[in-house]
């Protein structure tokens, strides 16, 4: 099977193995953080004057940063980016707004939750990815493992907080206390 000049990947002389796998890995992390962005920028709509419209703002901020850090990396790699990726999740990420939510006028409170719960999880991905890209700045030095650090550090503000929203909102919603988890699981 011949590849396409678009995704023709350089061998390289570093102890980097698969470098046509990590392409994929890395452009599916960066489209992902696209579509990510998208939705942030939609919560910040819904919660502008509350409580969480500030934080909602400083996750989109990172998440830029985030992005031009990964396109930094690919590009310091060698490797290309698949913008086709980008524009797909682009796409899914406005056609994900138009679903069943059991109001046909109006936005379902669910709706807040299901938002900060995808972004919760989310994030947990992106980390992953972080720590993936942290075991290729090992063995890569064109990957600068104090960044990826950095990153790794930074989603794990993210989660806490996005934790800390949904919490709050399932509580909301169907009542309860938003730090049970933490107290059950000091037990």
């Amino acid at each position: 099977m011949s590849r396409s000049p678009e995704v023709a990947v350089p061998e390289t002389s570093t102890g980097l193995r698969n470098a046509d796998l990590l392409t994929v890995y890395l452009n599916d992390h960066l489209a992902a953080s696209v579509g990510g962005i998208e939705l942030v920028g939609r919560m910040i709509g819904v919660h502008r004057g509350s409580a969480y419209e500030a934080p909602l703002e400083q996750l989109r901020r990172e998440l830029h940063e985030e992005n031009e850090e990964l396109e930094r990396v690919i590009s310091a790699l060698g490797l290309p980016v698949q913008h086709i990726k980008k524009v797909l999740l682009w796409t899914a990420e406005k056609v994900s707004r138009v679903k069943p939510n059991g109001r046909w006028v109006t936005r379902s409170p669910l709706s807040d939750l299901v938002e900060f719960e995808f972004l919760a999880s989310a994030v947990r991905a992106k980390r992953s990815g972080f720590e993936t890209l942290r075991e290729v700045a090992a063995v890569d030095d064109r990957v600068a493992a104090e960044v990826v650090d950095g990153l790794i550090e930074q989603a794990n503000r993210q989660h806490a907080w996005l934790t800390e929203a949904r919490r709050e909102v399932a509580a909301r919603i169907f009542g309860g206390d938003p730090d049970a988890p933490d107290a059950a699981a000091d037990r």
